[in-house]
């Protein structure tokens, strides 16, 4: 079977660099992004990352309309400067993309997230754990909602609060756990 024959599918043709053991394996992200609320108040959207394995991530996200989704994807690195940045890309059940680059010297998270229409329309939807079947079907309707062009996309920078290694309050995942 050829690459994209069989969808959703992943395909990088640039190998992993070595300096991802050191740079990123483990790595737990918590960021802030600088927002506003649905009346334009300031406020601060938290979000934790914690790069797993060299094809997988776990997160939280604990501010803004998603908050209180917790999740693991399958997930491509490619390193744009070895000990500087980092490429991280998902696809989630819902239909929504993320792309975000780890910005280690400047401790900055920026991100491009194509909201799927059902994902970013019907938010309070999105939340939940991945590990609980009803949150995960749920999302996998909303993935349903609208057609591939009608997304909400955000494109943000974030200040990286914190840095350390390991889970944290994020619960592990097995290389074997159901993956897009």
């Amino acid at each position: 079977m050829a690459p994209g024959d069989d969808l959703p599918d992943f395909l990088t043709n640039t190998p992993l660099h070595p300096s991802f053991d050191k740079d990123i394996l483990d790595a737990h992200l918590i960021y802030d992004y600088d927002a506003q609320d649905k009346d334009g108040n300031p406020e601060k959207w938290r979000y934790e990352l914690w790069c797993f394995s060299d094809n997988r991530v776990v997160y939280a996200i604990h501010g803004g309309p998603m908050a209180g989704r917790i999740n693991y994807q399958r997930a491509t690195y490619q390193c744009i400067r070895p000990g500087e940045l980092w490429q991280i890309n998902w696809l989630e059940e819902t239909g929504t993309i993320v792309s975000a680059v780890y910005d280690i010297k400047e401790k900055k998270m920026t991100t491009m997230i194509a909201f799927s229409e059902g994902h970013w329309k019907e938010a309070e939807k999105a939340h939940g754990n991945k590990r609980n079947k009803d949150d995960f079907e749920r999302w996998r309707g909303l993935a349903q909602a609208g057609t591939q062009t009608s997304r909400f996309m955000l494109s943000e920078q974030a200040d990286i609060v914190e840095i350390f290694k390991g889970k944290g309050s994020l619960e592990p995942i097995s290389q074997d756990d159901a993956v897009l």
